[in-house]
């Protein structure tokens, strides 16, 4: 058995150890927004699920093709319980990983991870440039047109929209509310100039 749940700091530490890029540690801190955000609403700890949320893609900068085999070797150095590794290869079950998510947190960092990127592309083409004002409405338009945002595997959203038993139009509000949470951190505060 390995150790007890890390601290954020360790967590945090772990992450810039492995990542420098801007936008990678951005969509850490915005995973990890939304997995707070949905640990409280679930009534589940909000500092394990928001660790994993920190974590999640730990390996993806520096091994893109071996990206969740990395992170659990990684991890596993580094004495993390079994459950939180676990939970961290979940999130890329059917593209570089077979652990399907099973816990209602595997579940929600695979539905939200992908969609936390759709939500954050949907705010930057606001004219207030932020997730402050933004509503699952304004996100659903820019679903249906495939061409933006194109790297946003929207089967993926949906298919852990379905794994929870949540509307997608629920999820989204759920990820927007998260990551109003952490809005400054990720760049998505915005420009109060614009009326918000």
């Amino acid at each position: 058995m390995t150790g007890s749940t890390p601290t954020r700091q360790a967590a945090l530490t772990l992450l810039k150890t492995y990542n420098q890029s801007d936008s990678l540690i951005k969509h850490a801190y915005a995973v990890e927004g939304v997995m707070r955000y949905m640990a409280r609403k679930y009534g589940e700890d909000e500092e394990t699920w928001g660790i994993v949320g920190l974590i999640h893609d730990l390996d993806y900068e520096q091994f893109p093709d071996q990206h969740c085999a990395k992170t659990e070797d990684i991890l596993r150095q580094n004495q993390w319980p079994e459950h939180l590794i676990r939970a961290v290869v979940s999130h890329g079950w059917g593209i570089c990983s077979d652990v399907k998510p099973e816990s209602t947190m595997e579940k929600v960092l695979y539905a939200i991870d992908e969609l936390t990127g759709l939500v954050a592309t949907s705010a930057l083409v606001r004219p207030t440039k932020s997730v402050m004002d933004m509503t699952a409405k304004s996100v659903k338009k820019k679903w249906k047109d495939k061409r933006f945002a194109a790297g946003v595997d929207r089967s993926i959203i949906q298919q852990g929209a379905d794994m929870l038993g949540v509307e997608l139009g629920d999820l989204i509000t759920d990820t927007i509310m998260g990551m109003r949470e952490v809005a400054e951190a990720v760049g998505l505060k915005g420009d109060a100039s614009h009326g918000m």
